[in-house]
């Protein structure tokens, strides 16, 4: 049984199920027990010479009346276990997926989608199985298994004892195979992973394999651990068919070491006194006792395999949550958008130097700021700090004057309007997208969103307009029309802050000039900040902060900048030129 700490409770909140489908099995398998000595009493009754057909009829009937009660407490015992095992599998999955939405990105950038995947379905499955067939093999194995002997020592006890001594030994031998049986499950479900792993990136990268027409290099790829998967599990099977072949030949040869002994003391049934129908009576629990040992068999598989798993999950709920609200935090839900960066350091935690040193700048409510800088500069992992994804020491960035890491998470991120880089969408339908920050959103709701992202016209030529179905990641759409689905998503929300993280970058320019005109008009007294790398994306903007290696090197308007920063003017000429190169104007850049 699973005795670990986060499976523990589930016997207690499950109790009265278990408690009840346990007694009613054990029950069961003492009821049925009579059925063998009423067959064996009528055949002893038929045999006398002188059959009673009276007694005959009333065992026939008992008979009857067991079964009928054996089946509807197989029926009782299976709703209350089994139904039991069914619900700790629901809360399990749902702890773990709650547990999951609040790991950091440190963990995710660790862990592959795949491998998470195997904790959900077969490692949750191998739970199942203990918490539901496994109680009911242990309990039926041991309490059948009990009367079975019991019964069977009432009629011979010598013949029990010898029936008895094998027996023992075959369940003796079968506990120390269960580590056998564990090591190589957890092997199997290693594997496993590995392959759900190799193959969710695949399906993921898919393009890229057939833009580098490496098809058939990933196929052999996934040949071999598709391979490696197969011999885990033949190993696997092989060992269990191994087990119960010599579990089998070892039942065949008691049974016929009994029918053999057995018959000896009907013949000489005048010294023994074991009739015929004692035999048939004796026979018959030596095969209601063949269940309990094989269900105790399984039992000792099905834990193995579960212990295994247990081993994963709880390595996976113990994996602790770096980012969480700190005590004493305060939750505000009239936070305004007035951010204040006091000498912000700060480096991820599996880095080894910082990638933002010293920043400081302010950004008052109903601003639009831009904020710009080459690759890797730190313009990301500003936002990061903004959305409370990170952990960082206090006193360095300020949300309408109270320090961030003194607020709930929730009040940050309530207040904050996303749109990622990678503009991440759903499988599921337009409205259903773009409105994912409202309860039961309607068409209604994302109309305005989709037209002020200047998307609405792109939606209205789909077939299925706004219900349309978009593919996983939202591969069905364009980039420019992910970027903008993404846009919409976010104006939806109506945050008191909106970030947009490189957001229009895959649309042309005379796109991007109607979306940034859309938010300077419907974003007034609410503050946005563009992450960006054109000019053209921020030169509107009321304040430019300028990022080069983790610091800030300049804070101003485009005009203002470009008298100030030789950085800043340096951007705006390479920029001109790759204008130039594409047919642009030359000027592009320098108005505003």
């Amino acid at each position: 049984m699973l005795l670990g700490k986060h499976f523990r409770k589930y016997y207690l909140k499950y109790g009265l199920y278990f408690l009840v489908g346990i007694a009613v099995l054990v029950l069961v398998d003492w009821y049925q027990l009579d059925i063998p000595k009423l067959v064996g009493g009528i055949i002893d009754n038929l045999k006398s010479g002188n059959p009673d057909g009276s007694a005959i009829e009333a065992s026939i009937w008992r008979i009857a009346i067991l079964a009928t009660g054996i089946t509807l407490g197989r029926f009782l015992w299976r709703f209350t276990i089994f139904g039991a095992s069914r619900r700790i599998e629901f809360h399990l999955r749902n702890t773990m997926f709650g547990h999951a939405t609040k790991l950091s990105q440190s963990f995710y950038s660790q862990e592959k989608v795949g491998g998470l995947m195997t904790y959900f379905i077969n490692d949750l499955e191998a739970l199942r199985q203990s918490f539901g067939p496994g109680i009911l093999m242990l309990v039926d194995g041991l309490t059948l298994g009990a009367f079975a002997i019991y019964r069977m020592a009432s009629l011979n006890s010598e013949l029990t004892l010898y029936a008895a001594i094998p027996m023992f030994l075959l369940t003796v031998s079968l506990v120390f195979i269960r580590k056998k049986i564990s090591a190589k499950f957890k092997e199997r479900q290693q594997s496993f992973e590995n392959l759900s792993d190799f193959t969710q990136e695949n399906f993921s990268g898919i393009t890229v394999i057939k833009a580098f027409v490496r098809e058939m290099k990933e196929a052999m790829f996934f040949s071999k651990k598709n391979l490696d998967l197969y011999d885990k599990n033949i190993s696997f099977v092989k060992f269990i068919i191994v087990i119960n072949i010599a579990i089998g030949v070892a039942l065949n040869i008691v049974i016929m070491l009994i029918v053999a002994y057995g018959s000896f003391l009907v013949i000489n049934i005048d010294q023994t006194g074991f009739t015929p129908g004692q035999l048939t009576e004796y026979i018959a629990y030596f095969f209601t006792l063949i269940w309990p040992t094989m269900a105790l068999s399984q039992f000792i598989n099905i834990q193995g395999q579960a212990k295994a798993s247990a081993q994963r999950i709880e390595k996976f709920l113990d994996h602790p949550v770096d980012v969480k609200d700190e005590p004493n935090t305060v939750e505000r839900l009239d936070l305004k958008g007035a951010l204040k960066v006091k000498n912000l350091t700060f480096k991820y935690p599996d880095g080894d130097r910082p990638v933002l040193k010293n920043v400081s700048f302010t950004i008052e409510q109903g601003e639009m700021v831009g904020i710009l800088g080459r690759t890797g500069s730190g313009k990301s992992s500003l936002v990061d700090l903004f959305l409370r994804i990170y952990n960082l020491d206090k006193d360095q960035v300020f949300l309408d004057g109270y320090d961030i890491m003194d607020l709930t998470i929730k009040s940050v991120r309530n207040t904050v309007g996303y749109v990622p880089q990678d503009n991440f969408l759903f499988s599921d339908t337009i409205t259903n997208n773009i409105g994912f920050a409202l309860d039961n959103p309607s068409q209604e709701d994302v109309i305005e969103p989709a037209q002020l992202s200047d998307v609405y016209d792109n939606i209205m030529e789909f077939k299925d307009q706004f219900e349309t179905i978009l593919g996983e990641r939202g591969v069905t759409v364009s980039g420019g029309q992910k970027q903008r689905i993404s846009i919409a998503r976010a104006l939806a929300k109506n945050p008191e802050i909106l970030i947009l993280d490189d957001s229009v970058s895959a649309v042309d320019t005379k796109t991007e000039e109607a979306i940034i005109k859309n938010l300077h008009r419907i974003r007034k007294g609410k503050t946005t900040i563009f992450i960006a790398h054109r000019i053209s994306t921020v030169k509107k903007m009321d304040k430019i902060i300028l990022l080069d290696q983790g610091e800030v090197v300049a804070v101003g308007s485009h005009k203002e900048l470009m008298k100030t920063s030789p950085l800043y003017q340096d951007m705006v000429r390479r920029q001109q030129l790759e204008n130039l190169v594409q047919g642009g104007d030359f000027s592009e850049g320098l108005q505003g």
